[in-house]
């Protein structure tokens, strides 16, 4: 169900012609005790770690990696090398 807003608030238009050091703030109140802050530990799996490498690679690290025997740097030069063969990119990301 869609609710109403009652209580926006609104801001006022800075002067883009006016010059910064003319300008006024607000003064700016003192961030509480660092004592009191809570944290989150997050932990990335070594396969997402992984497929994150493998998807951020440049093409020359590919080849490298076909070259030493890799096969799944092969099996993606061999589809790219197809898909180029036939005029259509080899990933959806290609096409970006």
């Amino acid at each position: 169900m869609v609710q109403p807003i009652n209580n926006a608030t609104t801001t006022a238009a800075v002067n883009a012609s006016q010059p910064a050091a003319s300008r006024q703030t607000a003064p700016s109140k003192a961030a509480p005790a660092a004592s009191n802050t809570k944290t989150d530990t997050v932990t990335i799996s070594n396969a997402a770690q992984t497929a994150m490498q493998e998807a951020t690679e440049t093409q020359n690290q590919t080849v490298q990696e076909a070259r030493a025997g890799d096969r799944q740097a092969q099996h993606l030069l061999a589809k790219e090398t197809a898909a180029k063969q036939v005029g259509q990119p080899a990933t959806p990301a290609a096409g970006k």
